[in-house]
């Protein structure tokens, strides 16, 4: 990445090479140099370390700030925290499969071993392509890092990939599991946690937790019932269906004050738990939270390889960053598509194979440049998955792209409007019937 900003940060004060960070942190500040290269790292066939010889069955939380815009990105340690087992992979410890923009990495403090990695997206990640943070303007969000709990001291860190799809090193801090200031906390009161979908040891299932947001306490029993249906769904849906002996899902909720979401578009603003949010990155159908600290908090009840949080909202939204979560409402028309689609970006790192939709984030695949996703491709005439395709199918393949352009330049305009049009009624006090008979036309539109 052009002009990256390589500093390590703890506790709000920049630390040179070989200096101690504060109680409560844990961590030893080290150059921004990457580690000599582990073959692990990238090939497909070696063998990765014995998880019993180096971890506990424990998580440890990594919890930071991820400050910057689109030519810096600092890092600064939060907090450490000691939670339940860890229900990542204990045979496969390394992340082979190079997807995601980010990667964390532990390395044996001694011998400079890699011992575990993972691949993400980040709300961040989409952040610094956005026109704010191409002018410079700073922001930051509190991220989290899981991974197995060390036995021994290890160095933890943190890999970005720039325009040329490799990765570099931007932090790394040496973690040791005997420092006191680890947080071991309490699980936090007033959770329940439902189990929709059950077959086995969570070491050796994908666990799967949809997070409630907007389900007062009263709500409770509609929260179980939405939990149901989309647990439901997908273990009924190809390909989980064939292999739903091999998926848990938990529903997990945290009573809200307030019913639904905020939806500032729209003057709408809600005391929802987790802080779901329309208008993300100033699209009025993203639907994302920045309350990273309180998602973690919940979820913690419950074992999880993925996260969702599922919205008790009637509007079209929703949202899916690699590894991180994935957002959907449960109560639009289309919140079964939605539920199923967001999926596939946070748990597969699947691309949008639509173009034509307004986004808040520019350039997110640098020309010349071919994408790691892989149902998207630069080069149409060798495309990832031509061993798929039908004998005799041309390359690339020809379609009515002008027509097609035409035809939806027409509805995104005709759905901006009536997006517009029900902002100003809902913001200008309408009565509620107009304000209904808009969202009506608004929803028969995307059936058309």
């Amino acid at each position: 990445m052009k002009n990256l900003m390589l500093l390590v940060i703890v506790s709000g004060f920049w630390l040179g090479p070989g200096f101690w960070a504060g109680p409560g942190f844990g961590a030893k500040a080290l150059a921004a140099e990457p580690l000599a290269a582990d073959p692990l790292a990238t090939d497909p066939v070696a063998t990765d370390p014995v998880f019993q010889d180096h971890f506990l069955d424990e998580t440890l939380r990594v919890d930071y700030h991820h400050t910057g815009n689109a030519t810096e990105e600092i890092i600064a340690l939060d907090h450490l925290w000691r939670q339940g087992i860890y229900s990542g992979s204990r045979t496969h410890l390394i992340d082979r499969l190079n997807l995601g923009r980010y990667y964390a990495k532990a390395y044996d403090a001694e011998s400079g071993r890699l011992l575990w990695s993972r691949g993400f997206d980040s709300y961040f990640g989409e952040w610094k392509t956005t026109a704010p943070a191409l002018e410079g303007v700073r922001r930051t969000y509190h991220e989290s890092v899981l991974m197995p709990f060390p036995k021994k001291p290890v160095v933890f860190a943190l890999e970005v990939r720039g325009r040329d799809m490799q990765l570099r090193e931007i932090f790394r801090a040496e973690i040791d599991p005997a420092f006191y200031g680890i947080r071991r906390d309490p699980l936090i009161d007033g959770v329940e946690v439902i189990r929709a979908a059950y077959h086995g040891d969570p070491h050796g299932r994908v666990d799967i937790a949809i997070l409630g947001d907007g389900y007062t306490a009263a709500e409770r029993d509609k929260f179980a019932a939405d939990v149901q249906h989309f647990a439901d769904l997908m273990l009924g849906y190809e390909p989980y269906a064939a292999m739903r002996d091999r998926f848990n899902i938990w529903g997990v909720l945290k009573p809200s004050a307030e019913s639904g979401c905020d939806e500032p578009s729209r003057g709408v603003f809600v005391a929802n738990e987790l802080g779901s949010t329309f208008d993300s990155l100033n699209s009025p159908r993203y639907l994302l939270t920045e309350e990273n600290r309180r998602i973690r908090d919940v979820a913690a009840h419950a074992p999880y390889d993925v996260l969702y949080i599922m919205v008790n909202s009637e509007r079209y939204g929703g949202g899916g960053i690699y590894n991180l979560f994935c957002t959907f409402t449960a109560h639009n028309q289309w919140s079964d598509f939605v539920f199923l689609h967001e999926f596939g970006h946070s748990f597969a790192g699947l691309a949008d194979e639509y173009y034509s939709s307004s986004t808040s984030y520019n350039d997110f695949y640098p020309a010349g440049q071919e994408p790691h996703e892989r149902n998207i491709t630069t080069d149409p005439r060798h495309p990832k998955w031509r061993h798929l395709l039908t004998d005799g199918v041309p390359l690339p393949t020809p379609w009515d792209k002008p027509r097609y352009d035409a035809m939806d330049a027409e509805y995104q305009q005709r759905r901006n409007k009536l997006n517009d049009k029900i902002a100003m009624l809902m913001q200008g006090g309408a009565p509620q019937g107009r304000i209904e008979a808009a969202k009506a036309e608004f929803e028969a539109l995307s059936r058309s």
